[in-house]
């Protein structure tokens, strides 16, 4: 695949993963032209601020639930990176129809925006939470994530492929627990929601270059999940804040205890390769299961979860990925 022909949009383009992914897009790959869709004007503005401001690469203001928007910024483009999401837990329990509005119907729209524009590869990014959802973040991901995939039934004759990656949290995004505790160290106590507690981690980097490889190898209908190692909610807060008091302030609603990335039932129809799984639909005539043959299939019974996995992270491992984290909060930057 010759990224340096490719035209690219990402939706939510100004978040945490979209300028990562955008970064890097750009610095390693040269395509031809990036597009950033998102809906705040000053995000863009920081991202221009920031140094986001090469040739190629343009900013469309626009919303996910704005289907002629998305078709009129769709135009010309090969790949699209599906980005643009309601993700806060509470915010999405307290304002459901919200949720709806952005994580499914703003999906559907991308998907009836990449068929009338002729876009080559939609790539939707999924979350851990999609399985057996218990929040309705969750469940608006796991929709989104069936809407993608079942999509390629609307192809046709048209070459639009539609695949999903689904991973675990990112270390140091919106919303995640690593920025609260350097915070908190400051105090010497630390809020522990439940010690039990385990969770998938990868850095913002690995997800990104994660999804390019899915973007150049997908052939439709596929999940991705990459292998990751897990940590203990205990092992962050040690790793962090040794000497911290932990605080136990109880589990959230909507919070699970684990996560899973693949389910019992979806791992009949998952292929292990040496970095990732490779789930595949269940049903669907236009999909040729292509890989089949390629990898290892699953033992009865296996499921893919936090607290199941073999690779844990260690102090050290931890440390080294908030790093970056711990750099930018010192330096003042929000993370």
């Amino acid at each position: 695949m010759d990224w340096k022909k490719q035209v690219v949009l990402v939706t939510g383009g100004t978040g945490s993963f979209g300028k990562e992914f955008i970064r890097i897009l750009l610095d390693e790959y040269e395509p031809a032209k990036v597009i950033v869709f998102s809906r705040d004007e000053l995000k863009q503005h920081e991202m221009r601020e920031a140094g986001f401001e090469q040739p190629n690469l343009r900013y469309f203001i626009g919303d996910v639930r704005d289907l002629g928007r998305l078709k009129r910024a769709m135009d010309g483009v090969d790949i699209v990176v599906h980005a643009a999401a309601l993700k806060q837990v509470p915010a999405c329990e307290y304002n459901p129809m919200e949720a709806i509005k952005t994580n499914i119907l703003g999906t559907a729209n991308v998907v009836e925006a990449a068929l009338e524009t002729a876009v080559s590869k939609v790539l939707a990014l999924s979350t851990d939470k999609a399985v057996s959802p218990v929040n309705l973040y969750g469940a608006t991901k796991l929709a989104a994530e069936k809407l993608t995939v079942q999509s390629n039934a609307y192809s046709g004759e048209r070459l639009t492929r539609f695949s999903c990656v689904r991973y675990g949290n990112v270390i140091g995004s919106r919303g995640s627990v690593v920025p609260i505790f350097l915070r908190q160290r400051q105090n010497g106590k630390l809020n522990i929601t439940d010690k039990r507690m385990t969770r998938f981690w990868l850095s913002l980097e690995q997800g990104v270059r994660f999804v390019l490889h899915s973007i150049e190898v997908m052939q439709g209908g596929e999940v991705f999940v990459p292998k990751l190692p897990s940590t203990s909610i205990m092992d962050l807060a040690s790793a962090i804040a040794p000497q911290a008091q932990l605080v136990e302030i109880g589990i959230r609603p909507g919070e699970k205890l684990h996560e899973v990335l693949i389910s019992e039932d979806e791992a009949r129809n998952t292929v292990e390769l040496e970095d990732k799984y490779v789930i595949q639909p269940a049903h669907g005539p236009w999909f040729v299961r292509s890989w089949d043959g390629k990898g290892k299939t699953l033992p009865e019974g296996f499921s893919y979860a936090s607290n199941e996995n073999p690779r844990h992270l260690t102090s050290a491992q931890i440390l080294e990925m908030i790093g970056p984290i711990e750099a930018e909060l010192q330096a003042g930057k929000p993370s």
